[in-house]
């Protein structure tokens, strides 16, 4: 299918083939046939794109910050490729979707085949999209005028929060789209309306629709001719929708206010706020959050959980439902809001309209009809070798981490890099043609009835590990699975059972073992008889409460996702099985797993203490190891450099940038399958490591201290 995306380095926008998108539990598959391109919030992506990297720079201030914290810990040359990822990525383009629903996902009951939907997918021939974005569209309302229900929503909720009465007089600054959706919806709720804008043609609109309205290029006092209109008291509220980095709109508004006026934001403005201007009035402001509540939250918008409608009356899904009852009952009149049409293939020219001056509002994009929604694997070159090479891999899973490290480092091992798989096809279609792939697919499950597949790296959510481990196994293919290998007992013992009846090779990727400071750290070890004693530190950062892989179902939490990396450091350093563990998590904290201290007794009397920590600074190193053994002292910063206490042949080893093993460990693997080696980690212990780190995690989660002895 054919789906427009943006590049975030160039902003080229290009109409590119992806494969179909997985129908996923809780979502709809709809058969897009109008969508709506946005001249305000997508054209502030494009400018973004074509702007050159210091302009990049200067638009998120934040992220310079990051970038520089991440030199200072990891090295120059590693935060370079970092950023360089991040800008080589292309992002979907649009959210203003018209369709016909094709399939329903377990948990998505309330739509049928053949409804008519409106939803915030993007512009693609098929989306698949959460039902709680998801609204039927009513018989008597026509597909060009539901087309614009998304943004009408965005309109809607900043009128909500300005919380109109009849007969109240309004200014709205900004008569772009949404503009001038907020002038007719205030006029519908009985409202006076003023409208502001440097546009003429805009201007002309808003009085149209039966708002006064001043055209700010003239050179007329906006807060004069309010006042005016307001009959000498001050309007009763302002709702800015203009896009600009100066900080004007809001000073505007507040001067134009009467005393305890609100001032709603739903564009984007410059807000360096005057004390002076709202301390009088004691006026109100507010920043709207797009379509309503339930926007950026994942229970809603991913989980389908709806609001009690007791308490949160208006949501998202009910916005739009309530922007299309106002147009059955032809309270606002879209046509004029309306200004271009093309068909889906020219779509570029149509984001070509936004070098041209001249008007441009609502620019509607008709889709063709005969779209093969069972496409979902496209082949982008003919096989390098010959079928079931040894070397030949398919990749799951298309993330950061994937694009960034996986792929990259089984490419440069000499992998045959068959097919990328993903849920959705924008990912796989961008990272099969930037690294070679042969396919790229949204049907996940073909992989394993592949025979031109010989391995499967997994490198997808967490919560799908160990489904696609066993699946793999049981088709007879090798597989490397990014950590976790799981995230419950149950489903560890279901691996190891099928890992005894098909004993392929296994291997999850612990890569700090192959980081070259590790390598060296194995080899002065070798021969020290002495018990040894570790202390990892692990300055993880804070993630917030809401990521997936804070979910316990999605994610397993941080101490069986990433904690679980130095559980099998020490004990690959330690070169004995783990008999004991004592753990503590710091008290009176949301989050039970990202505190944590943790203490591994081994066989052989070594000890070892994990400090995973999220409650650090970013600018401490991330990872600290210490060894102390023998009257000596080893001590590992951050992968990048190592010092010895009292060895006699060795001081130090510094890299110019860090190394945490990844190349390493891909290589590692690639040339066991390759040549039939036994699994560089042993499946014993990477069952060992598993089974620990399962049960410090539900331990953690259940008390607040635990000892444990292993048996």
């Amino acid at each position: 299918m054919k789906q427009i995306l943006q590049s975030l380095k160039d902003g080229a926008t290009t109409l590119a083939d992806v494969p179909c998108p997985q129908l996923k539990p809780g979502h709809v598959l709809i058969r897009t046939q109008q969508s709506l391109i946005s001249p305000g919030t997508e054209k502030m992506l494009v400018d973004f794109g074509n702007a050159s990297l210091i302009n990049k720079a200067k638009q998120q201030p934040d992220k310079i910050r990051m970038v520089l914290d991440k030199i200072k810990t990891d090295g120059l040359f590693s935060t370079l490729d970092a950023v360089r990822d991040k800008l080589d990525q292309t992002i979907p383009m649009g959210y203003c979707n018209v369709g016909e629903v094709i399939a329903v996902g377990q948990g998505a009951q309330e739509f049928f085949i053949g409804d008519r939907v409106v939803s915030n997918g993007a512009h693609a021939e098929i989306v698949s999209v959460p039902k709680n974005l998801c609204c039927k569209i009513p018989n008597t309302v026509a597909n060009e005028d539901a087309a614009f229900t998304v943004i009408g929503a965005i309109a809607l909720q900043g009128i909500r929060l300005a919380a109109p009465t009849l007969g109240e007089t309004f200014t709205v600054i900004g008569l772009g789209l949404i503009g001038l959706l907020t002038v007719q919806l205030l006029k519908a709720h009985g409202c006076r309306v003023f409208g502001m804008d440097l546009d003429p043609a805009k201007v002309a609109l808003a009085k149209q629709f039966g708002a006064a309205a001043l055209d700010i290029s003239s050179g007329a006092d906006p807060i004069a001719a309010a006042f005016t209109y307001s009959r000498f008291r001050g309007v009763d509220g302002v709702i800015i929708t203009a896009s600009t980095k100066n900080n004007e709109p809001i000073h505007q508004a507040a001067q134009m206010c009467r005393q305890r006026g609100r001032i709603i934001l739903v564009g984007v403005t410059g807000l360096e706020l005057s004390r002076a201007d709202f301390y009088k009035k004691e006026l109100s402001f507010q920043v709207s959050c797009s379509y309503g509540p339930g926007r950026y939250d994942t229970q809603y918008e991913e989980l389908g959980q709806d609001y009690p409608l007791g308490f949160v009356r208006w949501t998202e899904q009910r916005n739009f439902e309530a922007f299309l009852d106002i147009l059955t009952h032809d309270a606002i009149n879209l046509q004029p809001l309306l200004t271009h049409r093309f068909d889906f293939s020219e779509a570029e020219l149509a984001y070509a309209l936004f070098q041209d001056p001249t008007l441009k509002l609502g620019i509607l994009l008709n889709y063709p009809q005969t779209v093969d929604i069972e496409n979902q694997t496209l082949r982008l070159r003919e096989p390098a070798t010959s079928p079931s090479s040894a070397e030949s891999i398919a990749v799951i899973g298309a993330g950061n981490y994937a694009s960034r490290v996986l792929i990259p480092a089984f490419k440069a091992a000499g992998a045959e890099l068959t097919t990328i798989a993903a849920s959705t096809g924008i990912s796989c279609a961008q990272l099969g043609k930037k690294f070679g792939f042969e396919t790229i697919s949204t049907a996940t499950n073909d992989i394993f009835s592949n025979p031109d597949v010989n391995s499967v790296v997994i490198a997808s959510r967490h919560d799908s590990h160990a489904g696609y481990v066993i699946k793999a196994l049981h088709s007879g293919k090798n597989v490397f699975v990014e950590k976790p290998l799981c995230l419950t007992l149950d489903e560890l013992q279901n691996i190891e059972q099928q890992y005894a009846a098909t004993p392929r090779l296994l291997m999850v990727g612990f890569n700090r073992r192959f980081a070259p400071h590790v390598i060296k750290i194995k080899s002065l070890l070798h021969g020290v008889t002495a018990p040894k004693s570790f202390i990892m530190t692990v300055n993880a950062g804070e993630i917030p409460a809401s990521h997936w892989t804070q979910d316990q179902a999605a994610g397993g939490g941080r101490l069986i996702g990433e904690a679980c990396h130095f559980i099998d450091l020490l004990r690959y350093l330690a070169a004995a099985p783990i008999v004991s563990y004592h753990a503590a998590h710091v008290e009176n904290t949301a989050i039970r797993d990202d505190k944590v201290a943790i203490m591994l007794t081994f066989s052989d009397g070594s000890l070892g203490v994990i400090h995973y920590f999220a409650n650090g600074h970013r600018s401490y190193p991330k990872e600290r190891l210490e060894i102390f053994t023998a009257g000596k002292v080893l001590q590992c910063d951050n992968f990048r450099k190592l010092r010895g206490y009292g060895w006699q042949r060795f001081k130090k080893m510094n890299l110019f940038s860090q190394d945490k093993g990844q190349k390493n460990c891909a290589r590692e693997f690639m040339h066991a399958v390759k040549y039939g080696l036994p699994a560089p980690i042993p499946a014993a212990e990477i069952f060992e490591v598993a089974r620990v780190t399962l049960q410090i995690a539900n331990s953690i989660n259940k008390a607040t201290t635990v000892d444990h002895a292993l048996t």
